[in-house]
């Protein structure tokens, strides 16, 4: 069997770079629908939004789903409590995907999935490899939080929220 050497450093590096990028961009686009920062709608407007995608109440909704994003990210970025930020990625943009972005093709630039889908499979990635060398978990002797059955259990409960999230929405019918 051929074995291909992995430099723990470098890989760690490759991680955090990854982590921070995905991480502080899912927080920001969190923070455009809750806080109206960035050039977002706020909660009011976003609130709109997801009752017109049937999730009803759309403040209730806005507000889980904004709160989702922003802390899914923070927790991705800073590299803390191993798979919990990925999944929680992963169940929010399961449900923007199939709600919002499937009837629009794959590529953002008619709003399809591609952005979604994007986030959801590096949020996947970060989760089946864990935060890396230079994580708060690392730091803070976290590392069994990254052990493959909290992974493999936590991809299954982010799937399976996301998936719960579209059963519970009402989509308004024309």
């Amino acid at each position: 069997m051929n074995t291909i050497p992995i430099d723990t450093v470098t890989f760690s590096v490759g991680l955090l770079v990854a982590r921070v990028v995905i991480g502080l961009m899912m927080a920001a686009h969190g923070s455009q629908k809750l806080f109206g920062w960035f050039g977002g709608h706020g909660l009011a407007g976003t609130a709109g939004f997801f009752d017109a995608l049937g999730f009803r109440p759309g403040r209730l909704f806005a507000t889980l789903a904004s709160g989702t994003e922003i802390t899914s990210g923070l927790l991705v970025a800073f590299g803390l409590f191993g798979p919990v930020g990925p999944a929680l990625m992963i169940s929010v943009m399961i449900s923007a995907a199939v709600s919002n972005h499937w009837k629009n093709g794959v590529f953002a630039g008619t709003n399809g999935i591609e952005v979604p889908m994007l986030y959801g499979v590096i949020a996947t990635a970060l989760l089946l490899t864990g935060p890396g060398l230079y994580s708060l978990d690392a730091a803070l002797g976290l590392g069994a939080l990254s052990t493959p059955v909290f992974q493999w259990s936590l991809l299954v409960i982010g799937v399976v929220g996301g998936i719960s999230n579209l059963l519970v929405r009402r989509p308004v019918v024309a």
